[in-house]
């Protein structure tokens, strides 16, 4: 279980990047998450312009385990590197989210944040 309170994300003022963007928030002290690896987090996701929060393994009250390479591009690419008990920021532009305007999911043609607490690597 994270330590950690649930994360607050403030509003972006400067004009959302058009490529993947890490910021370390915590650096963690514990096995590092390779790419391809299975990993438990607890997350907060809201949308860059809106500052709307779309989902949140924290408003279900549990953390969530996933395949790295089932999730979208912008976690199989922003989360390896990490290290367990670390909180890393995740800008996804579209391209790295769910794909351009109109590609068929309700979040596609937006860049979404997310919050990412690292909790465990299998």
């Amino acid at each position: 279980m994270s330590n950690l309170d649930r994360p607050e994300i403030e509003p972006m003022l400067e004009p959302a990047p058009t490529v993947l963007t890490t910021k370390e928030i915590i650096i963690g002290d514990g096995d590092e998450a390779p790419a391809n690896s299975v990993v438990k987090v607890h997350y907060l996701g809201v949308d860059y312009e809106t500052g709307e929060e779309f989902d949140s393994s924290w408003g279900r009250g549990e953390s969530i385990e996933f395949p790295l390479n089932r999730l979208i591009k912008g976690w199989q690419d922003g989360i390896p590197g990490m290290k367990v008990g670390g909180r890393r920021m995740l800008i996804c532009p579209p391209e790295v989210a769910y794909g351009p305007k109109g590609s068929g999911h309700q979040l596609s043609g937006r860049t979404l944040v997310f919050v990412i607490d690292l909790l465990e690597v299998k």
